[in-house]
């Protein structure tokens, strides 16, 4: 049982997921937050404006781990003022968080900080490992890069660093999972060629990578949080509707993503750049993925989508 969570900016999907999980393996858990919401079970709110120091920064004091998931949401145009605020949502909170460490006389004894797997470069071929990934140059891998290159500029001497570059985390919460379900069920299928890789993880695996990493007292540096069988956008959507039950399946070519990015105001990145990602350190250490195949995955949270479905028209 640990002792305290504190959860940066936990009051998203990603956020709300670890506190389920976490409900009943720690004995508290903080979520710090720039406006209340209704937590789960032992989950408090304490609200920061992630910008400077406050009555916060004391629930940083003896917490078994520190998760700092802020930022805002890429699923937006790249106008300039998003630009910016995709930026800061993730630097200042880093450097802030840096400082209530620093200042901590029992500081957390780890940190996990976000990062994505969209910091490789778009692969058909490599797979990306942690060690021999390839980064390049555009404006996600390069706030993928500021962001980590801010984190690793944090000297501290207590606590254990950790950086998960993420996958697609699939879940019935939030993330990319509902709107592609939508589109399937309305007949849609592959986007653009659909020869992208997808490199994904079920929700539940990506908090037994956060157990994993807590449990594991020598684990420091960048894990990529992703299955190890990533899966061509194609066979991902086939498999989606077969789960489904949809069996019409038209493609949306580029053009027409392009054309509904723009009035959705988001970017076709999000679904066209080939993620061909390995997580090599976690298989090295013996992490077994409970949901490895898309099929699986797929099947397990469509099944808990119709029992929380039926659980409330009950409740009604």
């Amino acid at each position: 049982m640990l002792k305290k969570i504190v959860i940066a900016g936990g009051n998203g999907f990603l956020g709300r997921t670890l506190i389920s999980y976490f409900n009943n393996k720690a004995e508290k858990i903080v979520v710090l937050s720039r406006k209340p919401f209704s937590g789960s079970g032992k989950a408090i709110v304490e609200i920061w404006n992630a910008d400077s120091p406050g009555e916060w920064t004391h629930q940083l004091e003896g917490a078994d781990v520190l998760i700092n998931l802020c930022g805002k949401n890429v699923n937006c145009r790249y106008t300039t003022k998003n630009r910016k605020a995709i930026y800061e949502s993730r630097i200042k909170p880093t450097q802030l968080l840096a400082e209530a460490v620093r200042g901590c006389a029992i500081p957390p004894k780890l940190w996990i900080n976000s990062s994505s797997a969209t910091i490789y470069k778009a692969s058909f071929d490599k797979l990306m490992t942690e060690a021999h990934g390839e980064t390049g140059d555009d404006f996600s891998m390069d706030v993928c890069k500021t962001w980590e290159r801010e984190f690793n500029n944090c000297q501290l001497s207590s606590t254990r660093k950790i950086i998960f570059r993420t996958g697609i985390v699939l879940g019935n919460g939030g993330g990319a999972l509902p709107p592609m379900r939508t589109l399937a069920k309305l007949g849609f299928g592959m986007q653009g060629n659909g020869d992208q890789y997808c490199s994904w993880v079920h929700e539940l695996d990506f908090c037994r990578a956060v157990e994993h990493v807590i449990d594991n007292r020598h684990a420091e540096g960048i894990y990529n949080i992703c299955v190890p069988t990533p899966v061509r956008n194609k066979k991902f959507m086939e498999l989606l509707h077969r789960v489904i039950n949809v069996r019409v399946s038209i493609p949306l070519p580029g053009w027409i993503l392009e054309a509904g990015a723009f009035l959705i105001r988001t970017e076709t990145e999000l679904v066209l750049k080939s993620r061909k990602v390995f997580p090599k350190r976690l298989l090295d250490e013996g992490f077994v993925f409970e949901f490895h195949d898309a099929k699986s995955a797929f099947e397990e949270l469509c099944r808990k989508e119709a029992r929380i479905r039926h659980d409330s028209i009950l409740s009604h």
